[in-house]
């Protein structure tokens, strides 16, 4: 199949890493200076989800908090609200709450309270890192033992550069660290890791049949391999991010950042697998002592 080619993908790398690093520098300043904004999940405190049949105003529902003696800042929606406390509360203190919801919206209100000690949410952070750590380790053995060790080194820079991304964005725009936030995260390595495999899989299939003379040879096989697997990646991106988007806009509050993770997650895998990996491939592939040797000498083959 003649597969014409309308974006070098190759030829503009320098720009996409250039993108990257950027983002990149930027999560670390964000990382150093202000962390992240964990939620209840990694540090002690007390979470209450409260739902009414009536709909719920914004300020009333502070005046509320502020009358129980907490100035803070909930996210009200529809008929729920949410409030997060930095400290862990007393079942007195919760009722105390509960009488002004009831009060303002009548006997017809619900709560869900959610509460994390000191130990316990050190516990999950510390369970959280391992089970990230475990899974790239995981998938790093599997890339190196089904592909060349190039392969895998570009796969794992492109799987890290995705959870990283993520984690920065969070970082910056101060939105909320939980434990559903690391389930995006395995679930983005998961997704960005399939995809690379599929451009991967076409590259070492495409090196079966080509002789390759020069880097143009082989810039141009990368970007015939990127092509030939295009739509079969545009149409998985857009499958999924359609299902996701529906979630983060219709689904509740308790998983609104964890389908804004993966939202996020599922853009930037896409872009990792067509412009990172493939073209850091490329460069481990020519610029590697040994190789630039191998390929002159097939350029002075008969």
């Amino acid at each position: 199949m003649n597969y014409n080619i309308h974006f070098d993908f190759v030829k503009h790398r320098k720009k996409f890493f250039a993108f990257s690093i950027i983002l990149t520098v930027l999560g670390i300043v964000s990382l150093l200076l202000f962390g992240l904004n964990r939620g209840v999940d990694f540090k002690a405190g007390t979470t209450l989800d409260i739902t009414s049949s009536q709909v719920m105003d914004k300020t009333r529902v502070e005046q509320i908090f502020k009358d129980a003696g907490y100035d803070i800042s909930p996210t009200v929606g529809g008929t729920t609200a949410s409030a997060r406390f930095d400290k862990v509360l007393t079942q007195q203190e919760v009722e105390k709450i509960m009488e002004g919801f009831h009060a303002a919206y009548g006997e017809d209100v619900s709560r869900e309270e959610n509460t994390v000690d000191v130990e316990l949410a050190k516990e999950l952070a510390i369970k959280a890192i391992y089970a990230v750590l475990v899974a790239s380790i995981g998938i790093s053995i599997y890339i190196g033992i089904r592909f060349e060790w190039r392969f895998a080194v570009a796969a794992i820079i492109s799987l890290l550069h995705d959870a990283f991304i993520i984690i920065s964005l969070f970082s910056i725009f101060r939105w909320e660290v939980n434990l559903p936030f690391v389930a995006a995260v395995l679930t983005i390595i998961g997704y960005s890791i399939n995809d690379t495999i599929i451009i991967f899989d076409r590259i070492r299939e495409n090196l079966r049949f080509a002789k390759i003379k020069s880097f143009a040879d082989l810039s141009e096989l990368v970007n015939r391999s990127i092509w030939q697997t295009m739509t079969r990646s545009i149409n998985t991106v857009v499958t999924i991010l359609f299902a996701a988007v529906l979630l983060f806009i219709m689904g509740s509050e308790s998983i609104r950042y964890f389908s804004l993770a993966i939202v996020l997650g599922l853009a930037f895998g896409a872009y990792s697998s067509i412009f990172i990996a493939s073209p850091l491939w490329l460069l481990f592939k020519t610029k590697w002592p040994g190789t630039a040797k191998k390929i002159a000498a097939a350029k002075n083959e008969p």
